[in-house]
C-alpha cells in the first residue's frame, strides 16, 4: 500500500488527501470541482462517514439520491454504492473517515472518466502536498487544537470525561478518531461509540448519558454548526 501521508492524490474530479491516520481508521480531506462527481463506487469492507463542510452536494444511490447542504452528515455501510456530484458553484469540500484504513478496498460500478475496472491511483497521480493541507498531529497530551481549513474551523479534542459530551452544541458534528463512549456490562466493557463513527452532539450527548465512561485516549474531531 502506497504511503499517502506527503502527497496529494489528484483525481479528474478534483483531488483528495490524508489528514489523520491511526491502524483503525483514515481521514482525508476530499475536494470535488463545480458539477464534477465522483465515480458510482462501494468500498466491500470498510465503512465510511462524510462530513460536508463547504458547498451542496447530491449524493446517489443505485435507487435514489439525496441533496445534502453544509455543514451535514452521512454515514454509509459497507458495500454501499454512492457517489458524490457537487451541484455548486464552487468546490465541495468534504471530509472522509473510513474504517478500516484501505484504500485498495474500492469496486467502481459506473465513473465518467473511464476508470470502471480500475483501483486506486497509482503515485502517477500523486503530487507533493503544499504546507495548507490538514495534518491533526495525534498527541496525547492535546486538550484541544483549533484547526482551519478552507477558513472554516475545526477543533481536535480529547475529552476526559462523560461531561465533554453533554456541554457541546446539539448541532456540531463529532467525528470519533480514537476510543469512544463505553459501558460496562456483566462486567465487561463495550464501546458504544467507536473509530469512524460521526454523530450530531446532541444525539451524541443522549448515548453519554446512559454510559459508564469514555474510553482513554479518545480523540474526536467537532465540526461547529456554520452557516454553509
Amino acid at each position: 500500500m502506497n504511503d499517502h501521508r506527503n502527497v496529494i492524490v489528484n483525481k479528474p474530479w478534483g483531488y483528495e488527501y490524508l489528514a489523520f491516520e491511526s491502524e483503525e481508521v483514515a481521514l482525508w480531506v476530499l475536494v470535488i470541482n463545480p458539477h464534477q462527481s465522483t465515480s458510482m463506487h462501494c468500498h466491500p469492507t470498510k465503512t465510511t462517514g462524510l462530513v460536508l463542510l463547504s458547498g451542496l452536494a447530491e449524493l446517489a444511490f443505485l435507487g435514489d439520491s439525496k441533496i445534502i447542504k453544509s455543514p451535514d452528515k452521512q454515514m454509509l455501510r459497507r458495500g454501499l454504492f454512492h457517489s458524490t456530484r457537487s451541484i455548486s458553484e464552487e468546490p465541495l469540500v468534504l471530509l472522509e473517515i473510513e474504517t478500516p484504513n484501505d484504500k485498495n478496498d474500492i469496486i467502481r460500478l459506473r465513473d465518467a472518466y473511464g476508470r470502471k475496472d480500475l483501483g486506486y491511483e497509482g503515485t502517477v497521480h500523486e503530487q507533493n502536498r503544499s504546507e495548507d493541507c490538514l495534518w491533526i498531529i495525534d498527541d496525547p497530551n492535546l486538550v484541544r487544537q483549533e484547526y482551519r481549513l478552507f477558513g472554516l474551523s475545526l477543533f481536535v479534542e480529547r475529552p476526559r470525561s462523560i461531561d465533554y459530551f453533554r456541554d457541546n452544541p446539539n448541532d456540531d458534528i463529532l467525528i470519533f478518531l480514537r476510543g469512544g463512549l463505553g459501558k460496562t456490562i456483566d462486567h465487561r466493557f463495550h464501546l458504544a461509540t467507536m473509530p469512524g463513527d460521526i454523530g450530531l452532539a446532541g444525539i451524541v450527548g443522549l448515548v453519554a448519558n446512559e454510559m459508564d465512561l469514555v474510553q482513554e485516549g479518545t480523540l474526536v474531531i467537532r465540526v461547529p454548526l456554520v452557516s454553509g
